[in-house]
């Protein structure tokens, strides 16, 4: 099987590939940019680099909590490389065929073979972003096993056709760290490397990421939210500057309906926050240190016995009865 050219590929919106004709997926095009953490992005452009024929790609992780702005990362790199950018929305229920080539009942009574984005991606040499890689179940993930190593091929059942891999391929995967997550195999997790970390941004940059936003927002509705959100960041709350950007959007919607109101503004941060966050965030400390708990911080360790008798349970082996013995001695 041979590849087509790059620019043909490029400038079509079909491609023939073993006498299978496959529909071609639109490149995604994004006018933000990335603002802050440079290294971050140094860090994945260095995954991309290629420094021998010999010397392959790497597909990192890009690991952090929702709406850091890990996807915009990927968008970044690939639009600093010049390449095009298909992502794919990863979700439990993806199976093989969508990552790769799907079947769809033409107009006219036959079957067309439309490529996913990472086919597209793979065909075109372009960047793949595989969003929220960790909500996609281990078959979907075998099928991408032989492309994520040195074999750099996938192999599409439904099609009968073995798609390789462009030379300027690249891909990244993002994953979110939240419980509503699949474990991926370990043979998985060794193809994907290295993990690279996405933390929230300083008080600097999330100023200028709101501004970038919300240009028309007012200072004061700006600092009031960055004030909110590096509190949360310094007591490992996971509010993000996406919540951030919503809590100031529907604020700043509120406000507009009454403007002339003398408290609106500040009302209206309140609302706003209590809508899109919750009665939680008002208080962060207490959130903080009942999110601790939750993750065992005041824990007591549990034995074996903890699994079959209540605490109080006179027949407990391990129960504590010096506060019997007081009683009875009293």
């Amino acid at each position: 099987m041979t590849n087509p050219d790059e620019n043909d590929a490029m400038r079509s919106t079909h491609v023939e590939i073993d006498g299978v004709r496959l529909k071609l997926a639109k490149p995604y095009v994004d006018p933000g940019r990335w603002i802050g953490q440079a290294e971050i992005l140094q860090q994945l452009l260095a995954c991309w680099i290629s420094l021998d024929e010999a010397d392959l790609p790497l597909t990192p992780r890009l690991v952090g909590a929702p709406g850091v702005g890990k996807t915009q990362l990927a968008i970044a790199a690939a639009k600093a490389q010049g390449r095009p950018l298909y992502i794919y929305q990863c979700t439990a229920d993806t199976r093989p065929e969508d990552l790769l080539v799907t079947p769809v009942l033409s107009q006219n009574g036959e079957i067309a073979y439309h490529a996913s984005p990472l086919v597209t991606a793979m065909v075109c040499g372009g960047v793949c972003v595989l969003d929220e890689g960790n909500r996609m179940n281990e078959k979907s993930w075998a099928s991408l096993a032989p492309l994520f190593d040195n074999r750099r091929y996938v192999e599409s059942i439904v099609a009968g056709i073995t798609i390789d891999a462009h030379s300027e391929f690249r891909a990244a995967v993002t994953m979110n760290q939240d419980e509503s997550t699949f474990e991926i195999p370990d043979y998985i997790m060794s193809r994907l490397q290295p993990t690279l970390p996405v933390g929230f941004p300083n008080k600097q940059d999330e100023m200028a990421i709101l501004q970038y936003h919300l240009p028309f927002a007012e200072a004061e509705m700006l600092a009031m939210t960055v004030e909110f959100l590096q509190r949360s960041h310094q007591l490992k709350l996971e509010f993000s500057p996406r919540d951030g950007i919503n809590l100031l959007r529907y604020a700043l919607k509120r406000i507009s309906q009454n403007p002339d109101h003398p408290v609106s503004r500040d009302a209206a941060w309140q609302e706003a926050l209590q809508s899109c966050l919750g009665d939680e965030a008002f208080d962060l400390e207490q959130l903080s240190q009942r999110k601790s708990r939750t993750l065992g911080g005041d824990a007591v360790p549990l034995g074996l016995a903890d699994l079959f008798f209540d605490p109080d349970d006179p027949m407990h082996p391990d129960r504590d009865d010096d506060d019997e013995d007081e009683d009875f001695n009293v």
